[in-house]
């Protein structure tokens, strides 16, 4: 099929335009670089071994997304293009809003104009805010705790509309928990703007020399170590599944909203003990306050997942620190030092 990846050179989009081209589908890329370096595209080109269609627009342009979509017959849309850090979020919303939930408009908009009726949407963990239910399941109440995952909550329930006011329109809600790791050949990986906002590239990042120390937010959580419990799922892992949600509504033609995850939860210095001994590196770290908008705890139940579109992580936390570090080694700057 030919597919629009929105956001295809951020961390995600581009481990899931390989997964892509790998299943024999056409990629198209949109991205307005925003939070990702144009250089990302010279290396899946590398990787890919072709040139890859690349269109720099914003999706809140709609007439220019309508145009992307119509020349080149575009017949499902991955979309991953948004804005994603918690505390920023809480720091200003409505950039949250105007990117994620107009900018989600304004896509869903074009495709209706453009006839393209296939919809894979990358949604968070975030948008079960603070539960106690752990394992947490798809039907498991949706309470978002920050404008990042209320934003997230929104375009969820504005799909559900959509879909339900045209039956010909199908989405596939993806709900991530954390992802991390790298392509195994270390030529793209996670590389953020300014202070990560999220643990293994800023754990990558002191590790390299670039940070003097990892802090570590909170060690007075509910928790058996006082920090915060998460689900860290390979961005390899992950990518996979994105193609099997577009093949899924291409076979099936079925909405479908899944939880994407490892289906346990390690601590904060459980994935710091893990990488020092995967890389036989010290990582020195120290405790800060906790940060707005985070929750105690948050792992996956995935056998939905596994029961409609035969997907579950193959990855470990081994995989997980050998190959976000193979990245940032080899890429101590990010894209930036070329």
């Amino acid at each position: 099929m030919n597919i629009l990846v929105t956001g295809g050179a951020g961390y995600i989009g581009s481990h899931t335009v390989l997964a892509l081209l790998d299943r024999g589908h056409e990629v198209f890329v949109l991205d307005n670089f925003c939070n990702s370096s144009p250089k990302v595209m010279q290396r899946l080109e590398v990787l890919a071994n072709r040139k890859l269609p690349l269109h720099q627009v914003d999706v809140r342009e709609t007439s220019a997304v309508v145009d992307v979509l119509q020349k080149n017959n575009i017949e499902a849309v991955i979309h991953f293009a948004a804005l994603k850090a918690v505390g920023e979020s809480c720091n200003q919303p409505l950039e949250y809003f105007s990117s994620n939930v107009a900018g989600t408009i304004s896509l869903l908009s074009a495709m209706h104009q453009a006839n393209v009726r296939h919809f894979v949407f990358s949604s968070s963990a975030t948008v079960y805010g603070d539960t106690d239910q752990n394992p947490i399941s798809e039907n498991a109440a949706r309470f978002a705790t920050n404008p990042y995952g209320r934003s997230k909550l929104m375009i969820e329930d504005m799909l559900q509309d959509v879909c339900a006011a045209h039956p010909d329109f199908k989405a596939a809600i993806l709900r991530y928990f954390n992802p991390v790791g790298a392509h195994p050949s270390g030529l793209i990986g996670e590389d953020p703007r300014g202070i990560p906002n999220n643990l293994m590239p800023f754990l990558c990042q002191v590790a390299v020399g670039k940070r003097p120390m990892l802090s570590v937010y909170g060690n007075d959580y509910s928790t058996p170590d006082g920090t915060g419990l998460r689900d860290y799922l390979h961005v390899m892992d992950l990518a996979r599944a994105h193609v099997d949600a577009l093949e899924y509504l291409a076979v099936r033609n079925e909405n479908i909203t899944v939880n994407l995850g490892a289906g346990r939860a390690y601590s904060v210095l459980e994935m710091i003990s893990a990488f020092e001994q995967v890389n036989r590196i010290k990582i020195p770290y120290a405790f800060s306050p906790r940060r707005a908008g985070d929750v105690t705890q948050l792992y996956a139940n995935t056998n939905l997942a596994k029961n409609l579109l035969n997907w579950e992580a193959e990855f470990d936390l081994h995989r997980m620190c050998e190959d976000a570090w193979r990245w940032q080694s080899n890429n101590p700057d990010g894209y930036d030092a070329e």
